[in-house]
């Protein structure tokens, strides 16, 4: 086992930022791709499945994040799709691991984003960032009250993605661990 913090990365919002408003965000390239978590959730046959679904990656993240002082882990819907879809795409190894998550979408009796729970149970105390575009300041103190490690959740806007600034702030957190 890796000395190494973890760096769980969700895809929509960190990788892809879905949210652009610009279709051609600079620096991405646009895939169609056919997830099976997405392609289960569309209409048999319509033109959108047939399409694929629009996904926006950066080929520059890849090696930046290699070159953190992280373990990279998937922490996202697409879970083994990440490691076939996304890593290539991005210059990912294909064998990151992954959290598998359960009960998809799934409300928390406590309001919690429903990948909370599970992502503090996976890192089983290691130190960890999380980048995700739905973690929420409720969530923040429910890791800190329940994550017996360091961790940082870094919320990232679906509409720019990872950017330097986050790059920045993944690089000073790790370097400020004892």
């Amino acid at each position: 086992m890796s000395e190494r913090p973890l760096l769980l990365l969700d895809v929509d919002g960190p990788l892809n930022p879905f949210r652009a408003v610009y279709a051609r965000h600079r620096g991405y390239v646009t895939r169609r791709l056919h997830p099976a978590n997405w392609s289960a959730r569309q209409t048999p046959g319509s033109r959108r499945l047939r399409r694929g679904l629009r996904v926006r990656l950066h080929p520059g993240h890849g090696p930046r994040l290699l070159a953190l002082p992280y373990e990279l882990a998937w922490a996202t819907t697409w879970m083994h799709e990440a490691n076939e879809m996304i890593a290539p795409a991005i210059g990912l190894p294909g064998d990151l691991p992954v959290i598998e998550f359960t009960d998809l979408f799934a409300p928390d009796p406590e309001g919690l984003y429903w990948k909370t729970r599970q992502v503090v149970a996976w890192a089983a105390g290691r130190p960890f960032v999380w980048v995700d575009d739905m973690v929420t300041d409720h969530d923040v103190r429910h890791v800190h009250q329940h994550h017996t490690g360091p961790a940082l959740l870094l919320r990232i806007d679906p509409r720019r993605g990872l950017g330097e600034a986050e790059f920045g702030r993944l690089e000073r957190w790790a370097q400020g661990l004892p």
